[in-house]
This record gives structure tokens, sequence and C-alpha cells, in this order.
């Protein structure tokens, strides 16, 4: 099985390789993330990490990156001298690592799992532990780290419906996986469950919770979300609807929504930060037909910014800090069966907030908002805006939302101590096995 899955791989490379010469050639920056792919990592970053007995933690994508932070912030206060590594697999997770961990000592990206490049990065690196961000199980890797003794941990472990349904699949070659992994850190219960299941040693699995409760990077103050009300250019817009993480067939409700809110509310502003900001225009264009006018994020300080009413959020990393001027927020994925996305962020910021009825992927921390009050549920577009105007009129509606999900972050607080403690002891017996 394991042989298959190289054979796979190579032949996967092999016809990646014209999408690679079309990036290279249109994507600035592609380059030397192609380049670090491939395993040739920057000298310079590779001089602070390597051999260094560093702790490596893999985070695939900008979640993953949200739900790390907090981790390498515990691990610098319980280990100070630690010298910490964070690899990536995208270019926006990459940007946000960069942006939001500034304690890591360096960020690369991951290399594909072929058997050589895997070999070869371990052993350039030659961590002393290996922290898996949620599931990023890489079938070379994880046998490259185990033949060099280097233990590996999911922290903050999460399986997905569907990505229970795949791993199934993979037979013996997640049999090795799952037997690599040490210690199994997992959000929920319920992702205990499923890591069980999938043939993880029940004695090697733990809850600590969802690290994402410790985020602290968006914190914003009065004085900062003045400035961002100023910035987009808002400060006459009230209320100020935030939608965030949208896909294809999502903003078509929502500007219509917006438009039925503005019946009520004239001066109602709104912002969109689609899911991939390559779709900006298409969405600027959009809001036109709605009767809108709507700007880019990127082209606010290049343009004279009046007259419009929608903002569509096209840069990386900010998102997270404008839920805080919302007056209620929409989160995407959910109208659509995609699994919605991250509801902690405005949870944070103590804001009312409004999901579809597609929400497996975050089935707790959904359950555990709807069960409070801190979040409700449009199961279709009409509701969509019916849930919109109750809460911009009903000032006690929206006051008990907001006090309802600072409660709830506030409550499930710590997951991240309590991986790092996990880490510690790991860590402490490795070193009283040497």
């Amino acid at each position: 099985m394991h042989l298959l899955y190289n054979l796979l791989a190579l032949v996967l490379v092999i016809l990646a390789a014209p999408v690679f010469l079309y990036r290279l050639i249109r994507e600035a920056g592609f380059g030397e993330r192609l380049k670090q792919s491939f395993g040739w990592l920057p000298a310079e970053t590779v001089a602070k990490v390597a051999n260094k007995n560093a702790i490596w933690l893999h985070a695939a994508s900008v979640g993953e990156i949200v739900a790390t932070s907090p981790m390498v912030k515990e691990i610098k206060k319980e280990m100070p001298d630690s010298v910490v590594v964070i690899s990536v697999v995208t270019a926006s997770g990459y940007d946000m690592a960069k942006r939001i961990i500034p304690e890591a000592d360096g960020v690369i990206f991951f290399p594909l799992d072929l058997p050589w490049l895997s070999c070869r990065v371990v052993k350039k690196i030659a961590p002393q532990a290996f922290l898996l961000v949620e599931t990023e199980l890489w079938p070379n890797f994880l046998k490259a780290s185990r033949q060099s003794g280097i233990p590996v941990m999911m922290v903050n472990g999460r399986i997905g419906d569907k990505s229970f349904g795949n791993y199934r699949y993979l037979g013996s070659v997640l049999k090795d996986m799952l037997q690599t992994v040490v210690k199994f850190c997992m959000q929920s219960s319920i992702d205990a469950q499923y890591i069980i299941k999938l043939g993880a040693d029940p004695q090697r699995v733990m809850v600590t919770g969802n690290t994402k409760y410790d985020q602290t990077y968006t914190d914003v103050s009065e004085e900062e979300q003045q400035q961002l009300i100023s910035q987009y250019s808002f400060d006459r817009h009230t209320p100020i609807i935030v939608a965030g993480s949208t896909h294809k067939g999502e903003e078509e409700s929502l500007f219509s929504s917006f438009s039925e809110v503005r019946k009520s509310f004239p001066q109602a502003g709104m912002v969109i930060a689609p899911r991939d900001i390559q779709r900006a225009d298409e969405l600027v264009s959009m809001a036109a037909g709605y009767g809108n006018k709507a700007i880019r994020r990127s082209l606010l300080h290049k343009e004279t910014a009046v007259g419009h009413n929608v903002v569509i959020l096209d840069t990386i990393g900010e998102l997270g800090r404008v839920y805080s001027i919302a007056d209620v927020v929409f989160v995407g994925g959910s109208l659509i069966p995609q699994g919605g996305h991250n509801i902690l962020e405005p949870a944070a910021h103590g804001k009312p907030i409004i999901v579809g009825p597609h929400m497996f992927n975050f089935k707790d921390i959904y359950a555990l908002l709807s069960d409070r009050k801190a979040c409700i549920t449009a199961k279709d577009p009409v509701l969509l805006t019916d849930k919109l105007l109750a809460i911009l009129q009903d000032r006690e509606l929206s006051t008990t939302m907001s006090k309802n999900a600072r409660a709830i972050i506030e409550e499930n607080r710590g997951a991240a101590r309590k991986n790092t403690l996990q880490l510690k002891m790991l860590l402490e017996k490795k070193a009283n096995n040497l």
C-alpha cells in the first residue's frame, strides 16, 4: 500500500509539472514556494532552526495557523529557550504565519510528500519533536520522523466527517501513520472517538480542547476599531454587517438580504470576505447588480473612497480583526454544503453570529454556540434576511448573543496550555530515555 501511495504521489507531481510552470510564470512568489516544496530551504532560516532541537509545528493553511498561534505563545512561555519552526502548505498560510506568529524562529513551506524529500528535510532540520496541527497526516514525512527517532504529536486534533470517510481508504498506510503518533490531543470527544475508530491507540488519545479559543491576535481596542471604521470609510454607515469566508453561491443571498436590510437601515454598510480573494472583482460587479457600490479593500487607499456601502476584503489576515467592527456577523461556507468555517473569531469579539444549515465541519463548536444562543441558523436565503433584521432591530437579542459569545470563549480558554504541558511531558520522557 505504501508503494502504491508513493507511485501515485510521484505521478501526481509529474502531471502537475505544467501547472507548476504556469504558476511560476504568472504568480509572484511561487518560485520560492516551489523551491522549498522540493526541499531547498532558505539558508538564513535553516541556520536559525537546523540542529537546534527545534519544535516543529506543521499547519497547512490559514485556519491551522490561527490554531497554532496560541500554541507557539505557550511554548515560548513554558520553554523560553525553545526554537520553533512552522511549516505550511499554502501561500496564504505562509503570509498569515509571518503576520500573526512573530515568535516563530522560522516559517517554511512543507516539502512534497515524496520519500527522499521527506528524509532530506527531516535530517536537515533535525527537530526534537514534530507537532501536527489539527489533522495533517503525511505518510512519508511521518515515516522519516519515525526512522529518525523524532516523536510525533497531534495537537488541536480534528477529524471532519468527510476526512473520516476518506482516511479509511488508506488502509495500512493510515495504520502506520497512526502508530507513529505518540500523543493525540484532540479538540473534542467526537474528534477523539473518530481518531480511535480510524485505528489510534485509545491510550494515546486525550481531549485537550480547541486552541482557537485562546487566540489573541485579533484583539482590537476601541481606538483601533474606530481606525478600521475610518479606513473602510464606514464612519457614517450603521449598522455594519460582516460576512466572512463566503463561497460562490452565497454572496447572491447576502446582497439580496442586504438590500432588504437597507430598507430599514438606509445607511447600513457591509464587508464581504470571500474565501477565494481572486473573486473580488466578480463580487464588485455582483454588488452593482443589487444596487450597491462596492470597492476592494486593497484599493481603498488608492481611490477616493466615497459613496460605497460594501467593501470586498481581498487581503489576507485581516478578517479576524474586521469582525470587531460588525454589528452582526455571517460566517460562510454554511448556506451551501461546504461545512462552514471558524465561528470562534467573531465569538471572541462578542458578536452575534448567523450561519447557514451546513456546519458539519465545526459541529461541536456550532452546537455549543447554538445551544447557548450565541449563534443562530438561517436555513435558507429568505430566513437569512429575517435573522439579520431580527438581530439589528432587537437590541436585547443582540446584547444577549454578544454576552453569551464572550462567556463561551472565556469558559473554554486553556487548550494551548494543556497541549503545551503534554508536549513538555513528551520531551521529558524522551530525555529520560536517552
